[in-house]
Protein backbone atom coordinates (compact mmCIF):
# COMPACT_ATOMS: atom_id res chain seq x y z
CA UNK A 1 0.00 0.00 0.00
CA UNK A 2 1.27 3.17 -1.07
CA UNK A 3 0.28 6.46 -2.82
CA UNK A 4 3.63 6.47 -4.49
CA UNK A 5 3.34 4.05 -7.87
CA UNK A 6 6.91 3.40 -7.74
CA UNK A 7 6.97 2.57 -4.29
CA UNK A 8 4.46 0.21 -5.19
CA UNK A 9 6.66 -0.81 -8.52
CA UNK A 10 9.12 -1.60 -5.48
CA UNK A 11 7.13 -3.38 -3.47
CA UNK A 12 6.18 -5.70 -6.36
CA UNK A 13 9.36 -6.27 -7.86
CA UNK A 14 10.62 -7.56 -3.53
CA UNK A 15 7.22 -10.11 -3.77
CA UNK A 16 8.39 -11.34 -6.91
CA UNK A 17 11.78 -11.87 -6.54
CA UNK A 18 10.47 -14.04 -3.43
CA UNK A 19 8.13 -15.78 -5.27
CA UNK A 20 11.68 -16.89 -7.60
CA UNK A 21 13.46 -18.12 -4.51
CA UNK A 22 10.10 -20.09 -2.98
CA UNK A 23 9.12 -21.23 -6.98
CA UNK A 24 5.67 -20.64 -5.82
CA UNK A 25 3.12 -17.47 -6.54
CA UNK A 26 2.06 -15.53 -3.69
CA UNK A 27 -1.32 -13.39 -3.24
CA UNK A 28 0.36 -9.93 -2.86
CA UNK A 29 -2.21 -6.71 -3.67
CA UNK A 30 -1.13 -3.60 -4.00
CA UNK A 31 -3.20 -0.43 -2.88
CA UNK A 32 -3.06 3.35 -3.33
CA UNK A 33 -3.98 3.91 0.26
CA UNK A 34 -4.74 2.62 3.90
CA UNK A 35 -8.50 2.24 3.25
CA UNK A 36 -7.90 0.44 -0.17
CA UNK A 37 -5.45 -1.48 1.04
CA UNK A 38 -7.81 -2.99 4.52
CA UNK A 39 -10.54 -3.81 1.57
CA UNK A 40 -8.37 -5.69 -0.73
CA UNK A 41 -6.50 -7.55 2.96
CA UNK A 42 -9.97 -8.56 4.33
CA UNK A 43 -11.28 -9.75 0.72
CA UNK A 44 -8.44 -11.58 -1.00
CA UNK A 45 -6.07 -12.25 2.54
CA UNK A 46 -2.90 -12.29 0.43
CA UNK A 47 0.26 -14.02 1.96
CA UNK A 48 2.45 -10.61 1.98
CA UNK A 49 1.25 -6.77 2.75
CA UNK A 50 4.00 -4.16 2.67
CA UNK A 51 2.46 -0.67 3.46
CA UNK A 52 4.11 2.34 3.12
CA UNK A 53 3.80 4.53 6.33
CA UNK A 54 1.64 8.01 5.34
CA UNK A 55 0.20 10.73 7.49
CA UNK A 56 -3.82 10.12 7.31
CA UNK A 57 -5.94 8.46 9.15
CA UNK A 58 -5.61 5.12 7.40
CA UNK A 59 -2.14 4.79 6.82
CA UNK A 60 0.35 1.81 7.66
CA UNK A 61 -0.08 1.73 11.23
CA UNK A 62 -4.03 2.00 10.96
CA UNK A 63 -3.73 -0.53 8.30
CA UNK A 64 -1.46 -3.08 10.56
CA UNK A 65 -3.39 -2.60 13.80
CA UNK A 66 -6.74 -3.03 12.55
CA UNK A 67 -6.08 -6.59 9.90
CA UNK A 68 -4.27 -7.50 13.44
CA UNK A 69 -6.99 -7.11 15.73
CA UNK A 70 -10.00 -8.20 13.49
CA UNK A 71 -12.43 -10.73 14.41
CA UNK A 72 -10.46 -12.99 12.00
CA UNK A 73 -7.15 -11.65 12.39
CA UNK A 74 -4.83 -11.52 9.38
CA UNK A 75 -1.85 -14.15 10.18
CA UNK A 76 0.55 -12.68 7.36
CA UNK A 77 3.14 -11.07 6.98
CA UNK A 78 3.50 -7.22 7.47
CA UNK A 79 6.38 -4.90 6.52
CA UNK A 80 5.79 -1.51 6.93
CA UNK A 81 7.97 1.33 5.29
CA UNK A 82 8.60 3.96 7.33
CA UNK A 83 9.17 7.69 7.07
CA UNK A 84 11.85 8.06 10.19
CA UNK A 85 13.54 5.62 12.23
CA UNK A 86 12.00 6.69 15.02
CA UNK A 87 8.70 5.43 13.91
CA UNK A 88 9.83 1.42 14.42
CA UNK A 89 7.76 1.57 17.51
CA UNK A 90 4.95 2.45 16.20
CA UNK A 91 5.46 -0.57 13.45
CA UNK A 92 5.81 -3.01 16.10
CA UNK A 93 2.72 -1.82 18.06
CA UNK A 94 0.60 -2.61 15.47
CA UNK A 95 1.53 -5.64 14.83
CA UNK A 96 3.83 -5.56 11.92
CA UNK A 97 6.29 -8.71 11.35
CA UNK A 98 9.05 -6.08 10.48
CA UNK A 99 9.96 -1.89 9.33
CA UNK A 100 12.32 -0.29 6.82
CA UNK A 101 13.47 2.73 6.71
CA UNK A 102 12.90 4.77 3.03
CA UNK A 103 14.77 4.87 1.02
CA UNK A 104 14.38 1.30 0.28
CA UNK A 105 16.61 -1.41 -0.95
CA UNK A 106 14.61 -3.72 -2.82
CA UNK A 107 17.45 -6.22 -2.28
CA UNK A 108 17.20 -6.12 1.58
CA UNK A 109 12.98 -6.34 1.34
CA UNK A 110 13.02 -9.48 -0.60
CA UNK A 111 15.22 -10.87 1.72
CA UNK A 112 13.62 -9.99 4.65
CA UNK A 113 9.97 -11.22 3.13
CA UNK A 114 11.83 -14.31 1.85
CA UNK A 115 12.41 -14.84 5.14
CA UNK A 116 9.22 -14.11 7.06
CA UNK A 117 6.71 -15.75 4.51
CA UNK A 118 9.72 -19.01 5.17
CA UNK A 119 9.01 -18.40 9.00
CA UNK A 120 5.33 -18.26 8.76
CA UNK A 121 5.22 -20.90 6.55
CA UNK A 122 7.34 -23.66 8.85
CA UNK A 123 4.99 -22.46 12.16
Amino acid sequence: MSPDPASRELMALAVRSIERALGTELRFRAAANGELGMRAAQRDRPDVIVADEIASRAGAFALAKGLRDDAQPYDGVIVILLERRHDAWLARWSGADASFVKPVDPFELADRLLELVTEKESA
